[in-house]
C-alpha cells in the first residue's frame, strides 16, 4: 500500500512540475502574454490634443503641459498626442520625444490616461515612437497605418509595433482598413483590442468589429464625436475628439453614462454649435480656441517641420468663435 501511495504522490508531483515549467515557457513567450492592462481605465473622451507653437515655429512644451492639465479641468478621461489634428506631420522626431517626455512626466500624477501617437514613414521609426512611449510611462499607443501601402503593409506595419511594447496598442483605421482586415490584426496582435474608427460610417463599420469579435474590439469615434450620443446608446468605448472643447465631451459622456440622457442630448447640441465654427476654419480655430481660454500663448498652424507658423484665420472667424465661446462659458468646465 506504501508503495502505492507513493508512486501516486512521485506522478502528482512530476505532473505539477511539467505544468509549471509549460506556463513559465508561454509566459516568455510573447505572442501567447496578455497586454499589460493600463492602471488607467481606456474609456471615454479621449482628446486629440492640437500643438502649440510659438511664433516663431518652435514646440512650445510649456503650452503644451498647460494643455495636459486643462485636460484633467476639463474632466476628460485620457489625452492623446500628435495625431492629425496635432500637426504630427511638421513634428520633428526630437520634438516627437520631448513633447512625449512633458505630456507623461505631468500625466503620470493626473487622471487621464495618456496616449502617445506613433505613426511614421517607415516601421523602424514608428517602433522607437513606441518604445519610447512605454519607457517614458504612457499608458497606450495609437498609430494611423501606412499612408500608401497594400494592405499586406498594414498587417506586417502593426504586427512589428505589436512585439515593439506591451503597451495596448489603438489603430486609428482610415481610408482601406476594412473590417476583414481589422479583424486579422486583432487575431494576430495580443496588445490591439482598441480602434479609432474613422472609416466611411463609423456607426455600421464599428457594429461589425464588434459583432464580429464578440465584443471583443472596443471602439472610439473620431470625426469630432458628432454622433457621440448614437455611439453611446450602441456601446462604444469612447471617443477622440479635439481638445479644445473637451469639458463639452465629457459632460455629455458623463452625463449619459450616469443615466441622465436628456441632459447629455442637450449638452451635444452645445457642443455642435461650436463644431459649425471648427468645420468653417479647420485646425487654427481649435487653436485659437485654446489661446481664448489661457491655454496656449498662440495660435499659428505650422505646414513643415522647423517651419515658422502661419495664420489664416480672419477677423471675421475670430469674431464667429467668440461669440461662440462667450455663449457656451456657463457650460465649460475648465
Amino acid at each position: 500500500m506504501k508503495k502505492t501511495t507513493d508512486e501516486s504522490s512521485r506522478r502528482e508531483f512530476l505532473r505539477w512540475v511539467s505544468a509549471r515549467a509549460l506556463i513559465s515557457v508561454l509566459t516568455d513567450v510573447r505572442i501567447f502574454a496578455a497586454p499589460v492592462s493600463s492602471s488607467k481605465s481606456l474609456l471615454g473622451i479621449f482628446s486629440i490634443a492640437q500643438t502649440p507653437f510659438n511664433e516663431s515655429g518652435s514646440l512650445d512644451l510649456d503650452a503644451l503641459v498647460e494643455e495636459v492639465r486643462f485636460n484633467e479641468r476639463a474632466r476628460a478621461h485620457g489625452f492623446v498626442w500628435p495625431q492629425n489634428a496635432g500637426e504630427w506631420k511638421s513634428l520633428t522626431e526630437r520634438e516627437r520625444f520631448d513633447g512625449a517626455e512633458a505630456i507623461a512626466s505631468v500625466g503620470k500624477a493626473l487622471r487621464p490616461a495618456v496616449v502617445i501617437g506613433v505613426q511614421a514613414a517607415n516601421v523602424e521609426t514608428a517602433v522607437r515612437y513606441a518604445k519610447h512611449a512605454q519607457r517614458v510611462g504612457a499608458d497606450a499607443v495609437i498609430t494611423l497605418p501606412p499612408e500608401d501601402g497594400p494592405p499586406n503593409d498594414a498587417l506586417d506595419y502593426y504586427k512589428q509595433l505589436g512585439m515593439a511594447t506591451d503597451l495596448p496598442l489603438i489603430v486609428q483605421a482610415v481610408g482601406e482598413l476594412s473590417v476583414d482586415l481589422i479583424l486579422q490584426l486583432y487575431k494576430a496582435i495580443p496588445t490591439m483590442r482598441y480602434i479609432k474608427d474613422e472609416v466611411g460610417n463609423s456607426l455600421m463599420h464599428a457594429a461589425q468589429l464588434r459583432e464580429k469579435s464578440s465584443n471583443q474590439i472596443k471602439v472610439f469615434s473620431g470625426n469630432h464625436g458628432r454622433t457621440l450620443i448614437d455611439e453611446m446608446r450602441q456601446g462604444f468605448s469612447g471617443s477622440m475628439p479635439a481638445a479644445s472643447f473637451a469639458d463639452l465631451y465629457a459632460a455629455t459622456w458623463d452625463l449619459w453614462q450616469a443615466g441622465h440622457h436628456q441632459e447629455a442630448m442637450e449638452m451635444h447640441g452645445k457642443t455642435l454649435l461650436i463644431l459649425t465654427e471648427v468645420d468653417v476654419y479647420g485646425f487654427e480655430s481649435l487653436k485659437y480656441i485654446l489661446y481664448l481660454r489661457g491655454v496656449f500663448k498662440a495660435y499659428g498652424v505650422r505646414r513643415l517641420a522647423g517651419a515658422a507658423t502661419v495664420s489664416s484665420l480672419s477677423e471675421e472667424g475670430k469674431r464667429g468663435i467668440r461669440d461662440a465661446l462667450d455663449y457656451l462659458k456657463p457650460y465649460l468646465r475648465a
